[in-house]
């Protein structure tokens, strides 16, 4: 079975569970300050887990790209990727605990036909805070698997959540496939062991942390569910290493021809370079660029990484590493509009950054290697990160091979007082968790539709659209489409008209449409394959009809004085607004 089959067959067996297919969205999160990335498929549903009434339903799937940037350093074995696409069902308020399992177990046994003794799980121990999970335990017995392969384990392994200090979590239940295929099954389930592969893992949404520490109910229950196409393409095929299916075979032959060498014996670089080119790729055609802030500093740590491992395996510097790829990974992926329509950008971003990077790699490893018979001092990392473009975790990594350290601590030291890298990397928003849905965000998530249509009238262009936005607490950011910086006076008009509407104390309001219908009634919105059957559209009087997953305030008298704090550009043709509520 190949990877579209998978996708395929998941998609229509949750189908004829009364499931609407919902889009793959893209790896740069829309309004959550929380993460850098898309790391699983709940990030798109984070109102809807929240509360809100999804258009499409109760019940969806959907298959969601995804980049997990703590598993960088895991690369290069058989079983991890930066990149992965994740399977996924959910509940919102509907089914829970027995059907989740039925389904999971029935999809895996009769329709993959996977053997159910190659199959064990673990589910919830229980703690102060929540019981045990007995009744997901009895719900797998009933279905066939053994007590001897049921693991209870602690909140470390078996409870998801909450994202920050409060919200919405639980308990979960985790699949593993025992992988050797010269071996039995063993009769009792050792979580120790890797050879068993965790396959898929059920979350159960039944509690609300609040800012008291308590567990509580939630009103809401939800399913949230997620299995890896790669592992699970794999253990089809009969692959102990996921580098043999025909998702990566393709790139790992490529680079045996760059490299005029054998994949046996030079597994962990190849891995790491057909990984990290493949999310690179991923990552420019969702919209972002090599730099040294949020998104790009990891799009260039990858990149980096990646040419650093093909000097490794001798593949000459004058050789073009990233075309051969690129080319290879749009073919696999050909079912991506996104990747195919931004081939040429992909080819010259990442041409650009293997160029820059190439000029300065090997005389950044002459300075490291010249000092690597001790400990890399503070400004020795800062030398090789500031003048030889070496992102900080390379020399980590350099130094573990070489069996020395790097004095982090000095390396911030230096950097702050030549600049900042990114208040993003430093504060370490590589986490999951669900965006925050405060009252202040949602009001400022409301804010930014006044924005939006103010621009288009204070600047009489109707075709100003929204091109990025990003919302904390404590302000919102909102790009725009303009070819000039914007006057004190064109400004100060775009804040009265924010502020005349907010007096005004207009009803927001919302609709569950069709497409055609939300263009009908003039919504704004790019009209493209994100959406859905059914989409939200949100009015604020005649003023602002925009399609929006939310959240939202009531009326606009919520709100308090909108005022803009800067404006500045964010790109070639892009404006950047920065604002607060007072």
């Amino acid at each position: 079975m190949n990877r579209k089959q998978l996708i395929e067959k998941y998609i229509e067996f949750f189908k004829s569970k009364d499931h609407a297919e919902i889009k793959n969205s893209s790896l740069i999160p829309e309004n959550d300050p929380t993460v850098l990335f898309t790391t699983a498929g709940m990030h798109p549903l984070v109102p809807f887990l929240s509360g809100e009434s999804h258009p499409q339903g109760k019940r969806l799937v959907d298959v969601q790209r995804c980049i997990r940037t703590g598993d960088i350093d895991e690369v290069g074995d058989t079983v991890h990727h930066t990149l992965f696409e994740m399977l996924g069902n959910w509940s919102l308020g509907d089914y829970f605990k027995k059907e989740t399992i039925q389904f999971s177990f029935e999809f895996l046994t009769k329709v993959l036909e996977i053997p159910t003794e190659r199959l064990a799980v673990t589910v919830f121990k229980g703690d102060s805070d929540a019981p045990k999970d007995e009744e997901s335990s009895q719900i797998w017995q009933e279905l066939g698997i053994p007590k001897e392969r049921i693991a209870f384990l602690g909140k470390k392994d078996n409870w998801w959540g909450p994202a920050g200090n409060t919200g919405p979590c639980g308990p979960d239940t985790e699949i593993f496939y025992w992988k050797p295929n010269d071996t039995l099954t063993p009769e009792k389930f050792d979580t120790s062991n890797d050879d068993w592969v965790e396959i898929w893992n059920d979350v159960f949404m039944q509690y609300n942390k609040d800012k008291d520490g308590k567990y509580n109910e939630a009103k809401q229950k939800n399913i949230d569910t997620g299995m890896g196409v790669e592992r699970t393409i794999a253990i089809l095929n009969n692959f102990e290493d996921n580098y043999q299916t025909d998702i990566w075979q393709p790139l790992i032959k490529q680079i045996e021809k760059l490299s005029d060498k054998y994949y046996k014996g030079n597994e962990r670089e190849m891995r790491i370079i057909a990984d990290h080119i493949k999310a690179a790729t991923f990552i420019i055609a969702d919209g972002a660029v090599p730099s040294n802030t949020e998104q790009g500093y990891v799009l260039r740590r990858l990149i980096r990484r990646a040419i650093r491992f093909a000097k490794d395996l001798g593949i000459p510097q004058d050789a073009d590493v990233t075309t051969p790829l690129v080319k290879e990974i749009l073919e696999i992926y050909d079912d991506y509009d996104i990747l195919q329509n931004n081939k040429q950008k992909i080819i010259d971003e990442l041409n650009k950054e293997e160029d820059k990077f190439e000029k300065t790699l090997e005389k950044g490893l002459r300075i490291f290697n010249k000092h690597s018979d001790q400990n890399i001092d503070g400004k020795t990392s800062f030398l090789l990160f500031q003048s030889y473009g070496f992102p900080i975790e390379m020399t980590i990594e350099l130094a573990k091979e070489k069996g020395i350290e790097v004095d982090e601590e000095g390396f911030k030291k230096e950097f702050e007082q030549h600049q900042k890298l990114s208040q993003t990397a430093s504060a370490g928003k590589f986490k999951s968790g669900l965006a925050d849905n405060s009252e202040q965000t949602t009001k400022l998530h409301t804010a930014c539709h006044l924005l939006n249509q103010a621009l288009r009238e204070v600047l009489n262009d109707k075709e100003i659209f929204q091109k990025g936005s990003n919302i904390t607490p404590e302000r919102l950011r909102f790009d725009f489409n303009f070819d000039r910086k914007l006057t004190d006076e064109e400004k100060k008009a775009i804040e009265d008209l924010v502020n005349k509407k907010i007096q005004e104390n207009i009803p927001v309001e919302l609709e569950e449409l069709s497409i055609d219908e939300a263009k009908q009634k003039g919504a704004q919105g790019i009209f493209d394959s994100k959406y859905g059957d059914k989409v939200k559209v949100y009015s604020i009087g005649n003023f602002s009809k925009e399609i929006c997953a939310g959240p939202h305030i009531k009326n606009t008298s919520e709100l308090g004085t909108f005022k803009i704090k800067k404006e500045q550009s964010s790109g070639s043709g892009v404006r950047r607004i920065k604002a607060v509520l007072e």
